[in-house]
């Protein structure tokens, strides 16, 4: 294999993202697979579905990376955060990365300018009041961005964006004069897609993910390569998702020059390599 596709000769890196929305979920109409018998009178059952992913969710996920030895990146939305402080700071304590996903869980597209730059701000201060550390990654909710976001996001401070799936490697596009990184995401391997409907079975995501991963690693070879997976707190979390999720992890730990990385991590290494594909934002 060509070096310096990725660092210290991995030969495929997989990210996964962990994101962590349990709490800033709206009173009416939330999106969830509960179907909306009054969009005028608060779910109460989707509300107690949300609550999982606090109660029971993120405490075995973060088990589960800590008995696999990896690391992840968990994008939180800033009033998720606020309400739950203590699961934030403890995701930042076991060592994973905490990146932003706007304050609350409303289009960031329809903003103007003014309201798109306050919600990321809101989001960061809240991050940095329970953790201690300031985001550099962002996503976008339902990854849609408007035509000032990336604008936005530099000047906040921020390296990196996930809100892309073109690619299935990190690059980088041009804001504002200089360099901004992609770390691209994925709908294929997320599981708020593929378990939404309640119509796909553990089973089945599972052989997706290894299907996925056989073909990236073969690619590998010769490309810079990049796995991207996401897990939703209330979702992921779920017991027989996250087993699927821990028997994925084995079978690609059985393969060598499999490394897993921090977004944050990706990010930083790829705007550090004159070889990253650079395209027009």
């Amino acid at each position: 294999m060509a070096a310096g596709y990725w660092p210290d000769g991995a030969r495929l890196v997989i990210s996964v993202s962990m994101q962590f929305e349990a709490g800033a979920q709206p009173d009416k109409a939330p999106y969830s697979p509960f179907a909306e018998m009054d969009p005028e009178t608060a779910n109460i059952a989707t509300g107690k579905w949300f609550d999982y992913g606090v109660k029971e969710g993120l405490p075995r996920l973060l088990d589960l990376w800590d008995r696999k030895g990896i690391k992840v990146t968990s994008h939180m939305v800033g009033q998720a955060v606020e309400r739950h402080p203590e699961i934030a700071r403890e995701i930042v304590e076991r060592g994973h990365e905490a990146a932003a996903h706007g304050h609350t869980w409303e289009p960031h597209w329809r903003m103007s300018p003014d309201e798109e730059r306050a919600s990321y701000s809101r989001n960061i201060a809240a991050i940095e009041a329970a953790t201690g550390t300031r985001p550099v990654g962002f996503n976008a909710f339902a990854l849609r961005n408007s035509p000032n976001t990336l604008s936005i996001l530099k000047s906040l401070g921020f390296t990196y964006y996930i809100d892309d799936t073109s690619r299935d490697e990190p690059f980088t596009v041009e804001v504002d004069g200089g360099r901004f990184g992609v770390v691209p995401y994925t709908r294929r391997n997320n599981d708020i897609d593929r378990f939404h409907m309640l119509s796909l079975s553990g089973a089945a995501f599972g052989s997706d993910l290894r299907d996925e991963f056989d073909m990236l690693y073969a690619e590998a070879e010769t490309r810079r390569r990049l796995m991207s997976v996401s897990v939703h707190d209330r979702i992921g979390g779920q017991p027989g998702i996250a087993k699927v999720i821990s028997d994925f992890v084995d079978y690609a730990q059985g393969h060598p020059g499999v490394v897993f990385m921090r977004k944050d991590e990706i990010a930083r290494w790829a705007l550090e390599q004159a070889d990253t594909p650079h395209e027009t934002a």
